[in-house]
């Protein structure tokens, strides 16, 4: 394989990376504006008679938001782990750490 069809390969793999964090963005924000809202009071107008309204009822909405909100920044750095260079420097660290370990293997 040429350098170009390498270099094509990691470029639409980035491009698939992207797309999946912005997808990851766009779902979490939906959901969870939806969540708030719910959470808020604003939607219950509009929804079915048999549908709880207790406020304790929406108590997990916070957490959901937390626990995603963290997730979602794991996905950030390893969406842009090119541009943290602590991130880089460990992953050159490993790399050299692996390679001697083999190296030492087959001696």
């Amino acid at each position: 394989m040429s350098t170009q069809n390498k270099n094509l390969e990691a470029a639409k793999k980035r491009v698939k990376e992207l797309q999946g964090y912005y997808r990851h963005i766009l779902i979490f924000v939906l959901v969870n504006g939806f969540l708030l809202l719910l959470q808020s009071g604003v939607l219950f107008k509009v929804m079915p008679d048999w549908f709880p309204t207790e406020t304790y009822y929406f108590d997990w909405v916070n957490s959901n938001i937390l626990f995603w909100g963290l997730i979602l920044v794991v996905h950030t750095l390893v969406v842009f782990r090119h541009k943290f260079p602590f991130l880089k420097k460990w992953e050159e660290r490993q790399i050299q750490k692996y390679m001697q370990e083999d190296e030492e293997k087959w001696r």
